[in-house]
């Protein structure tokens, strides 16, 4: 059976969604060439389709790439590596706790164990986190923000929009991380793009072609099941 307008069959039209749901990763190798613009542009185009709070579209995208990512990525990192305080605009988890922690504990040990790194080695742990602010070598970095008086619905849509430039990228072929720990520096963001005051700055995401021979992108996080994360209420 296929919906009113498309040639594609609902099954069809399913089927793709969860392929590209199952086949993206974050990527922390990439290929240095650069993606065309037509191309970052097919991913803007679609992800601007996503749906906000009346209608409301919050979110504004700064794209570095070339000499103007090298300049922004030697001052990120600097920046970070100084161990200069945390910018952030809104507030990080203030701990993770349960099933909550024993999920991020296995993504980061699968991350670790990948790169060889042992167990309990804080001075590698801290080295790779590091790696975030090189962009883990990506051509090009997004930098996804919003406008202040919008609040946490603001953000909630900004993160709509992140999960659809994935996807959007994920079919192109390209590979692409969002990174919570840009937002770390949003003070040095907004002063380096010029951002006005009132601008939050929810995340970045670094993308580009992905290094598939890297084994960095060998490994996947694992995902609950329905029971884990759903409860339906029928009477």
């Amino acid at each position: 059976m296929k919906t009113p307008g498309s040639r594609f069959s609902i099954e069809e039209r399913v089927g793709v969604l969860e392929e590209l749901l199952g086949e993206r990763y974050s990527c922390r190798a990439y290929r240095p060439d650069p993606v065309p613009r037509s191309t970052i542009e097919r991913i803007l185009t679609a992800a601007q389709r996503t749906a906000s709070w009346c209608n409301s579209q919050p979110w504004q995208v700064v794209i570095a790439s070339g000499a103007a990512k090298e300049r922004f990525r030697a001052a990120i990192y600097a920046a970070a590596s100084s161990g200069a305080p945390d910018d952030g605009d809104f507030s990080f988890p203030r701990e993770y706790r349960g099933v909550y922690l024993d999920r991020r504990r296995e993504s980061g040990f699968q991350l670790y164990n990948t790169l060889g790194i042992v167990r309990g080695d804080r001075a590698a742990y801290a080295r790779q986190s590091l790696e975030n602010f090189n962009f883990f070598g990506a051509p090009h970095v997004a930098i996804i923000h919003s406008d202040e008086a919008l609040g946490i619905y603001g953000a909630i849509d900004c993160g709509a929009y992140v999960g659809n430039f994935l996807l959007a990228a994920q079919a192109l072929g390209l590979g692409a991380i969002p990174q919570a720990a840009l937002a770390h520096q949003s003070g040095l963001i907004r002063r380096h793009f010029g951002l006005g005051d009132d601008r939050r700055v929810v995340c970045g995401i670094s993308f580009g072609f992905p290094d598939r021979d890297h084994k960095i992108n060998s490994y996947r996080t694992s995902r609950a099941g329905i029971p884990e994360a759903a409860t339906f209420v029928d009477e």
